[in-house]
């Protein structure tokens, strides 16, 4: 089995030691981190590798986005994606070469999209939208076994938030960012692991606001996922939310997906 985790940490120099606490509970092979929120020079690389994930390939920027993946397993970097062109630290790709040799772990975090779902009058939520357009393109040429795993930003199923009719006019849930990431899915065909293992409409929420109880009300969006190509995701095993990693003091607001696959 490998297991792969996807974890926005929402500044991994601030919580590396729920990093280090998660790795060592769930004992995942390989770790894709959104949100770092740090340049490479200052990504606690020493220690990763003191846990034993040597391998690592650090996309990060000055104290915004930034996306990191970490591994016990051998790899090799592919990319680095800008899709925006503006320089923001958003996409790595990587392959791995030893165990599970060929498989590609994409690991992305598609811009939140600012407030207002509007671009005449929000540029941000233009620029997601054209993010996810240009992925789109770019999922329609893949052809090898791909894994994609991040925050997405969009929770697309009625049941992936608390409350979808106050939620349709709500940035993360709206018609046309939902339109925009089933044209994404189809390009490739994607398999929504999250939704294969945890079908819907079962509660499956990965991201609480601060500014909630989350526990008490419960008031969650479903915007972290892990999608196979369709030939990858006959190897997947299982799936999981940790949870807890949410109790833990001063969370990330987003909690970390596992998937293990039978290569």
């Amino acid at each position: 089995m490998i297991s792969i985790a996807s974890w926005n940490i929402n500044s991994v120099r601030l919580r590396i030691d729920q990093v280090a606490r998660m790795l060592r509970e769930q004992a995942v092979d390989v770790l894709c981190l959104q949100e770092i929120k740090c340049q490479e020079h200052q990504f606690p690389a020493q220690t990763l590798a003191d846990l034993g994930y040597v391998h690592q390939a650090v996309h990060g920027q000055k104290g915004y986005h930034g996306v990191a993946t970490v591994s016990r397993l051998p790899f090799r970097e592919l990319h680095r994606h800008d899709w925006q062109d503006n320089g923001e630290a958003r996409h790595v790709g990587v392959e791995l070469t030893g165990r599970g040799a060929g498989l590609i772990i994409e690991n992305v975090y598609i811009p939140a999209g600012g407030d207002t779902p509007d671009r005449e009058v929000n540029p941000k939520f233009g620029q997601k939208l054209d993010f996810l357009q240009r992925m789109t393109r770019w999922a329609e040429a893949l052809r090898h076994p791909t894994l994609i795993v991040g925050d997405f930003n969009v929770a697309p199923l009625e049941c992936d938030v608390y409350d979808h009719k106050a939620l349709l006019k709500v940035v993360s849930h709206t018609p046309v960012e939902v339109e925009a990431l089933g044209r994404f899915n189809a390009a490739h065909e994607w398999v929504d692991l999250g939704r294969r293992f945890i079908p819907a409409p079962q509660r499956n929420y990965s991201w609480w606001s601060y500014r909630s109880f989350w526990r008490q009300k419960d008031q969650g969006r479903r915007l972290d996922h892990m999608w196979a190509s369709p030939d990858l995701a006959h190897h997947a095993a299982s799936h999981r939310l940790v949870e807890e990693t949410r109790n833990w003091d001063s969370p990330s607001d987003h909690i970390p997906l596992v998937t293990e696959f039978d290569l």
